[in-house]
């Protein structure tokens, strides 16, 4: 029996890669409908009476389950117990219910129930359509969040031994096909519909459902993997019983100097890419003096260089290596880019600077997440690999949550003026540097094999 299936699933090229396109169709769907709206924030703030302040509020919201009540920490031990078909439904089933909530929250007919009338009148500097709106992106954002550990350890143990670098590269360029997609059709669609705010955001809500049923598909290959590996006596911690994990298994991952390492150099990273997408378009707008259209479509360029440079910078940490150090050059290119934004670009408003900066940050959003993500298996037990994505996560989300409202309130506060926030995202890549070294010092010193291949000869 053992040689009928000494070829296994994940095994064959195809279904492998199978794999990889169904789970990574889901965060492609994903990504869209997290920035459905940053293109549309000019139209949302004078069709719902929403202000930079507002709409910070409601972009932070994303992660506010996630850090205040510490759901992907639950989210991580939900993934190591119950495994990656369990937790990837959920997750996807949370995305689907936290968009129709906010779908109901921006749609024209909730503007007028009795709910809303409630909703404004508490709290009042928030429209009762943003506290709705928050309240969807809160639930849709526990699932983002947790489908994005999952997939990461899907992808791990589909290609462990294999091209997982390459694998994981893929599948961000796919998810990052998102923003680029977004940019485009959100502006695209609201204008076919009258200027509408709400038919982007019920497209995108349709796109999370076929992203469900993708991921549907995908467990049914897995559990037919696992089926294999069970009878190969090659059981993974899906069906194990000897890896069982446990509680007291999280002291292993906080305990650890190099993880939290990772983990702030990914947190300060991130705060200065993802809430930047948020307010980029508008950024764009004023800064060029251009209008909110034309500012999306030139945003969209950011992600097209990452596409490109993602899977063929996994392919060369596959083979070559280097992590460590395509982390420190990433920073540093972020950097870079976030003070010409600053001070550049307001000197010289040409639209080629603009996609150039733009280009060369997507540059910098290659290196280090195709970097990051396979570095962590590295240094965490695979039993715990879940629990380890989800703290990164977790600790990522604190600073995705409190950076949209920090870069709001600084925006009411300089009247709209960006070059503080542009000089704030900066400083987050300067810190970023500086964990970057001290990763490498700490690789050097105790062989953790981040600068080395991940394919062994």
């Amino acid at each position: 029996m053992t040689e009928i299936i000494a070829k296994k699933l994940n095994d064959s090229a195809v279904a492998r890669w199978t794999a990889l396109v169904l789970v990574a169709l889901m965060m492609f769907f994903g990504y869209m409908f997290v920035d459905v709206m940053s293109p549309l924030k000019s139209l949302v703030e004078s069709a719902r009476g929403w202000d930079s302040g507002t709409f910070g509020t409601y972009a932070s919201s994303e992660y506010f389950l996630n850090v205040f009540c510490f759901f992907l920490i639950f989210a991580g031990i939900i993934l190591d117990k119950m495994g990656i078909r369990f937790t990837g439904i959920l997750s996807a089933s949370l995305m689907v219910a936290g968009a129709v909530i906010k779908y109901i929250g921006i749609s024209d007919w909730f503007q007028t129930t009795e709910m809303c009338a409630w909703l404004n009148s508490w709290w009042v500097a928030l429209p009762g359509s943003a506290k709705m709106a928050s309240l969807g992106f809160m639930i849709f954002g526990c699932g983002c969040e947790m489908a994005g550990t999952t997939v990461s350890k899907a992808i791990a143990k589909w290609f462990k031994g294999k091209e997982m670098a390459l694998a994981m590269g893929l599948e961000m360029a796919i998810a990052r096909l998102g923003v680029f997609a977004v940019m485009w059709l959100a502006p695209h669609i609201s204008e076919r519909f009258n200027h509408s705010i709400v038919a982007p955001v019920a497209f995108c809500t349709a796109l999370l459902v076929i992203g469900l049923i993708c991921y549907c598909v995908f467990s049914v290959m897995d559990k037919a993997l696992d089926k294999q590996n069970a009878v190969a006596g090659d059981a993974t911690h899906e069906d194990s019983s000897d890896e069982e994990f446990h509680i007291s298994d999280l002291g292993k991952i906080f305990s650890s100097k190099v993880f939290w390492i990772v983990a702030m150099l990914c947190v300060l990273y991130y705060s200065a890419i993802f809430p930047f997408q948020r307010y980029a378009t508008n950024f764009l707008e004023i800064t060029l003096n251009i209008n909110a259209d034309s500012a999306a479509h030139l945003f969209s360029c950011f992600p097209i260089l990452a596409m490109i440079l993602t899977p063929l910078l996994g392919g060369l940490l596959d083979f070559k290596g280097k992590g460590a150090t395509m982390l420190i050059i990433g920073a540093l290119i972020m950097t870079a880019c976030h003070l010409s934004f600053a001070y550049l670009l307001p000197l010289y408003p040409y639209k080629w600077l603009a996609v150039t900066i733009v280009v060369i940050l997507g540059v910098s959003f290659s290196l280090v997440p195709a970097a990051l993500w396979p570095s962590v298996p590295k240094i965490i037990d695979e039993k715990i690999l879940g629990s380890a994505y989800c703290v990164i996560f977790w600790i990522q989300n604190i600073g995705l949550c409190l950076v949209p409202l920090l870069i709001g309130k600084i925006l009411v506060f300089t009247s709209g003026s960006y070059t503080l926030p542009m000089t704030v995202f900066a400083s987050f890549g300067v810190l970023a540097f500086i964990f970057g070294l001290w990763l490498k010092v700490e690789d050097k010193r105790h062989n953790y094999g981040l600068e080395e291949p991940n394919i062994k000869e």
